[in-house]
This record gives structure tokens, sequence and C-alpha cells, in this order.
């Protein structure tokens, strides 16, 4: 469940509402492509401005559209641990593979408040759990020690790791061994990450080019390197475009340029500025996505 290329997939919204339809085609274009799994709710699913009614529902429609072809992996993370732990039994109870929870942001926990948060998050449920270490996001380093501690927890299972450190990757990789799948939280370092021993990617890239993101992860795990790193440099332009501005905006824009959803963003998010969005549509006809 914890390899190869799992897209962190967008919440497609029209006239202000969760677009279901729009949803269920995207996942299913995702079986057909190779994604290996699916995460609901994550950052690039704009988590932060779902209503909790809506958020079980995104969550539901992805278990349903995916019907077991692929895992699902729920985002169901929260500064607060008590609502952690709700949010986390409700997608278990709808049916979720697994639950990424980010670390608890705003409030700057210490290693031994993140190790006592994810810990009570572990005991209160039956199902996997993927750490999620993002300090771009949540001004906090859950540092490898603390990681270790957690990889003695049984249902804790693997991290999506995105520091952009490969050093910290390295050791996290050093301390846990088999103990914990180490997965890329940033598209550009997945291959890289991949060579030293982690299992795959949370993607945002995959949300436009799903075929090939699953393909290099497929030729890294088999040791074809030289293929593998072909398709790493192939997709490194739109990598960048994906973060021209904030995650979603360049790769829901890009998605509506391409057709697959409504240009819909809920505030504090709004539309690309014309210059980076002029530049986000050469690269996307520079890959004939467009």
């Amino acid at each position: 469940m914890f390899k190869g290329s799992i897209v962190a997939i967008v919440t497609p919204f029209k006239n202000g509402k969760f677009d279901e339809k729009a949803y269920g085609d995207l996942i299913q274009w995702h079986i057909k492509e190779g994604t290996s799994a699916i995460v609901p709710c994550g950052t690039t699913g704009e988590s932060a401005t779902l209503e909790y009614d809506e958020h079980y529902r995104v969550i539901q429609v992805a278990i349903e559209a995916a019907n077991k072809k692929v895992p699902i992996i729920a985002g169901t993370g929260a500064n607060a641990t008590e609502e952690t732990i709700k949010m986390t039994k409700e997608a278990q109870k709808l049916g979720a593979d697994a639950s990424l929870l980010v670390c608890p942001y705003y409030n700057k926990p210490t290693q031994e408040g993140l190790y006592r948060h994810y810990k009570a998050v572990a005991e209160a449920v039956d199902i996997p759990i993927v750490l999620y270490n993002v300090p771009g996001r949540t001004a906090l380093n859950m540092l490898p020690q603390t990681v270790a501690r957690l990889a003695e927890i049984k249902n804790i299972v693997a991290i999506k790791e995105a520091t952009g450190d490969m050093k910290q990757v390295s050791e996290v990789i050093r301390l846990c061994g088999d103990k914990i799948a180490v997965i890329s939280g940033d598209d550009f370092t997945t291959f890289p990450l991949m060579l030293l021993g982690g299992s795959g990617v949370i993607s945002v890239t995959a949300n436009v080019m799903p075929k090939d993101m699953a393909q290099m992860c497929a030729l890294t795990a088999a040791g074809k390197i030289d293929e593998a790193r072909a398709i790493h440099y192939k997709l490194d332009i739109l990598n960048a475009a994906m973060f021209i501005e904030t995650n979603p905006i360049p790769v829901k824009t890009a998605l509506a340029m391409m057709g697959m959803i409504a240009e819909e963003f809920r505030l504090p998010l709004c539309e690309m500025s014309k210059p980076n969005r002029d530049k986000l549509k050469d690269i996307l006809s520079s890959y004939k996505l467009i």
C-alpha cells in the first residue's frame, strides 16, 4: 500500500460544492494510468477548507470510486489530538485503508508532544497510520529520533517526508530500517529518496501525469536506474511548475486547462496571476497535456 506513485488528489469544486462526478472520473483515470493509491483530503485536496461533513464525503466517494482497486489513504490530521482521533475513527468506519496524519500545525508541540499525539491516535484506531512531516506548512520538524520512536508502534507504518532534506531522510531510514516505509512528500525528491531506500511518493505532479510518475517509481524500484533517471529529468520542469504558486492552485489550474475539472478554489486560495497562468499554460503545452 505504501509504495509507488500515490496521488495526493485534488478536490474538485463546482459552484461552491464538491464535484463528485469529476472526482470519481479522476479516480478512474488514476486507476487506469497505474497510480498505486489515492490520498483524499490532503494538502492538495484543500482539506483545510472542507467542513466535517464534506471531509467525510470526499473520503467516502474516493472509497466508493476506487472500489478496492487501489487503497485509499485518508487525510485526517489536525492540530488537536482529539479532533484527529475523531476524524481518523470516522475514516476507519467509512472503510479507508489507512490514514495520513500531518504534524499538528500552528501550536508547535515539542518532540515529546508529537510522540504523544501520534501514539494517542494510533491507540485509538486499528488502521495503519502514515506520519506526515512538512515543516514548510506546519512550522515544525519531526526529527528522525522521534520517527524512530513512533516506528515501534505497531500500526504506525510509514512517513511522508516533505522536508526536502536528503540527510534527514537518510537518517530516518538508518534509524528505522524496515519498521517504516519512507515516502517522498516532494515530487522533485522522489528519485533520490527512492535511491536512498524510500518506497515511493505521495505526489502532486501525479495529478496531471500519473503514468509517468508511476513508471518512474516502478523503474527505480526495479533497479532500472538510467530509465528512471530519464523520467525524473523529463518531469523536472513540470514538478517545479506545480509550485509556481501555492499548491494546489497550479495543479487545479492545470487540470482545468486539461478539461478534467472546473477551475474553482475556496478562499483564501484564489486563481493564478496572469503571468504565472501563461507560464503554466506554456509548460503544459510543451508536455502536450493541452
